[in-house]
C-alpha cells in the first residue's frame, strides 16, 4: 500500500527543510511526496529543488501562475500514485512513525475512509507548545457531522478510491478546503481517530491562522457547513429551518450551537461507544 504525501507550497521554502527532514526519518518506507508549487519566487523554487535534489521519492510540480490553495491541492490529489493521501504543509511536519499509524488502521479495517490524529502546537522553530485537545473520535454515519466544533484535523489520510467517488476538491475555496474535502469524504465511509500526536503544527505570522485570513476563514468554513447540508437535502437541524440561500455564517453557526451543549456531548459519548462495540 502506497502513501502520496501532498505538499501545495508557495513562498515557505524557509522552512520546508524541517517538512523535508520528517518525512525522510518515516519508519514506513513506500511513500512518495508530490510538491506542488504555485508559482512562488525563482528563489524559492530554486531552494526546494536543492532540498529535494536527488530523492526520487520526492516530484516538483509548477503551476504556471498562482492559483490558490483549491486548485493547487486539487492538482495535487490527480498527480499522486499511491492508494493513501495526506496533506502536510511546507511549514509543518510529521512525526517518524505518523504514515505508518495510518496505513496499519487501512489495512486493518477495509471500511475506514479517512483517518485523523491529534496535533501539536509548535512555535515558529517547530518547538512543542501544546497539543490541540479538541481532536477525538467523531459519530459515523451520522447526516448532521459539520466538524463543527472542530474534532477532525491533521494528520488527516484517506483513501483516494473514496475521493474518487465525491465531488472532489472544491477549487474555488482559497481557506476551508480541507474541511469540506472531510465532509464530502465522510459521506463516503467512516472516520478513525489515531489517538496519538502524528503532526507538528507551526505557529508563525505567516499563516493563516495567525493573520488577516483568520476572519475570513468563519465565512469559508460556514459557507461550506451550508454546501454540506444542500447536498445532504436536509431541511431541519435541531428543530430549527436551514436557509434556503446562505447569507451570513452567525446564521449557519448559530444553527449547530446545540452540539456544543452538554446534553448533546453526552448523546454523542454514548453513540459513539455503541459504535466502537457494534462497529
Amino acid at each position: 500500500m502506497k502513501f502520496s504525501v501532498l505538499i501545495a507550497h508557495y513562498n515557505n521554502a524557509a522552512y520546508f527543510k524541517n517538512c523535508y527532514d520528517h518525512l525522510l526519518k518515516q519508519t514506513y518506507p513506500n511513500w512518495e511526496a508530490i510538491i506542488v508549487d504555485d508559482a512562488s519566487s525563482q528563489e524559492e523554487k530554486e531552494t526546494l529543488k536543492n532540498i529535494i535534489k536527488g530523492d526520487h521519492r520526492f516530484t516538483l510540480y509548477e503551476n504556471a501562475q498562482n492559483s490558490g490553495v483549491g486548485i493547487t491541492k486539487k492538482k495535487l490529489i490527480e498527480l499522486s500514485t499511491g492508494d493513501i493521501c495526506g496533506f502536510v504543509d511546507p511549514d509543518d511536519a510529521i512525526l517518524p512513525t505518523a504514515i505508518e499509524k495510518c496505513i496499519k488502521v487501512f489495512k486493518a479495517k477495509k471500511d475506514v475512509a479517512l483517518t485523523y490524529s491529534k496535533f501539536i502546537m509548535c512555535d515558529e522553530h517547530l518547538n512543542p507548545i501544546s497539543p490541540f485537545r479538541s481532536a477525538m473520535q467523531v459519530i459515523n454515519n451520522y447526516p448532521y457531522f459539520f466538524n463543527f466544533p472542530i474534532q477532525v484535523g491533521h494528520f488527516a489520510a484517506f483513501r483516494k478510491n473514496i475521493y474518487l467517488k465525491t465531488e472532489g476538491m472544491n477549487s474555488d475555496l482559497k481557506i476551508a478546503e480541507d474541511q469540506d474535502l472531510y465532509l464530502k469524504i465522510y459521506e463516503k465511509g467512516k472516520f478513525h481517530f489515531i489517538n496519538e500526536a502524528n503532526y507538528l503544527y507551526r505557529q508563525h505570522s505567516g499563516g493563516i491562522s495567525q493573520n488577516d485570513n483568520k476572519q475570513k476563514s468563519y465565512g469559508y468554513f460556514a459557507q461550506v457547513i451550508f454546501n454540506t447540508m444542500k447536498r445532504r437535502n436536509l431541511k431541519m437541524i435541531n428543530g430549527k429551518k436551514i436557509p434556503d440561500h446562505y447569507t451570513n455564517f452567525e446564521e449557519i453557526f448559530q444553527l449547530l450551537e446545540y452540539q456544543n451543549k452538554f446534553p448533546f456531548r453526552i448523546k454523542k459519548k454514548i453513540i459513539i461507544t455503541f459504535q466502537k462495540i457494534f462497529g
